[in-house]
């Protein structure tokens, strides 16, 4: 971790010596910003900031497709070890699906036509996780001012937290699916009816957070709307799936109750190490959040699984959100040549998941 920290000596009774400068907050808050390299972020990459249509379609289309299919065959291949198999793999096609909710979150709404919608029916509704949910959120993590403070929805202290904490922190990810499932097809409607519950729904549960404080402000506007919509489509589907299951077999449902458990998993552990967890409340500098963020790029082989849709590059992400993540890696290849291998934005890249996992656990046993 970088530590700046600064200690100021007061000035003699009467001197005329200046005021000593402010302390700067420890840690990497205290970081001050690389603007060459926040420069040559913005300017290297100018061409290559647009989301290709031809790059998103066929990605979203075919992990769902492989995803659903794969599902279908957990669910009927009565071999147990080629249905274990097959649900394995209809779980990391799915996390690869339902990832383009990040996306969505950064993309400009007229930049991919039909895309928000087509994910939302396709993925968002029936996994129900529809975009709502991330949108007007993930934001706020992003923003200059918020980011690892109490008003963070993203951010939790990890690193500075007790041993314990780190797999309960991913285990909790399991029940996920049953929480959805309760949300769309109990709360959504009961809330339509009382008031008091649709806000107590809204505020505390319709935000894919990991920040227990964060409460949801009221949705306004066009996006309300589409709020309305969404959720009426989540809390339909989960109200047929809830009654097929009851009138034909409850075996499918568990076994897609798994699959999706599985995934909640798998980004529950890509979370784990998004970041470096080790903000202590204060705001950060741009330079600040990128180094307590972290890149793994090549060649770590298994990063595209457990980090798809340009997840590997996170850090680059939080110097560049709006870049399409099919240009992250060409960006981050420009912006390694130009700043050679001694410079800050080297700081943020990693070898790969286990080292971070282990860092991460390694941090929570140091005495505080």
């Amino acid at each position: 971790m970088i530590a700046t920290d600064t200690l100021d000596t007061p000035a003699a009774v009467g001197s005329s010596a200046p005021a000593a400068t402010p302390a700067l907050p420890r840690g990497l808050a205290g970081t001050p910003d690389d603007k060459e390299m926040l420069r040559s972020a913005v300017e290297l990459t100018r061409d290559i900031a647009t989301a290709r249509p031809e790059v998103y379609w066929p990605d979203m289309l075919l992990s769902a497709g492989l995803g659903y299919a794969a599902l279908a065959g957990a669910i009927l291949i009565g071999n147990p070890v080629l249905a274990a198999l097959s649900g394995v793999v209809s779980a990391l096609a799915l996390y690869r699906a339902l990832l383009f909710i990040h996306e969505l979150t950064h993309i400009h709404k007229n930049a991919l036509p039909g895309f928000r919608f087509g994910w939302n029916l396709l993925v968002g509704i029936p996994m129900l996780t529809p975009s709502l949910m991330y949108e007007g959120v993930h934001t706020l993590h992003h923003a200059r001012t918020r980011y690892g403070t109490a008003e963070d929805p993203e951010y939790l202290p990890l690193a500075l937290m007790k041993p314990w904490s780190l797999p309960l922190f991913a285990l909790v990810a399991l029940l996920l699916p049953i929480g959805l499932l309760i949300r769309s097809a109990v709360l959504v409607p009961l809330g339509a009816v009382i008031p008091p519950l649709r806000r107590l729904v809204w505020e505390r549960a319709s935000a894919l957070s990991i920040n227990p404080e964060f409460r949801r402000r009221p949705p306004e506007g066009e996006f309300a709307r589409m709020v309305f919509w969404q959720e009426l489509g989540a809390s339909a589907w989960a109200l047929f799936v809830m009654w097929w299951s009851a009138t034909h077999s409850w075996r499918p449902l568990l076994i897609g109750i798994a699959v999706i458990s599985l995934t909640a998993l798998l980004n529950q552990i890509r979370t784990l190490v998004a970041h470096l967890w080790e903000n202590e409340g204060e705001a950060m500098t741009v330079t600040g959040q990128y180094l307590d963020s972290v890149n793994v790029p090549p060649p770590a082989l298994l990063a595209p699984l457990w980090a798809p849709v340009g997840l590997r590059y996170h850090a680059l992400h939080h110097l560049l959100p709006s870049m399409p993540y099919h240009s992250l890696a060409e960006a981050h290849r420009r912006i390694v040549r130009h700043l050679g291998v001694d410079s800050t934005y080297q700081k943020g890249n990693y070898s790969g998941l286990l080292p971070l996992v282990g860092r991460l656990a390694r941090s929570t046993m140091l005495p505080r």
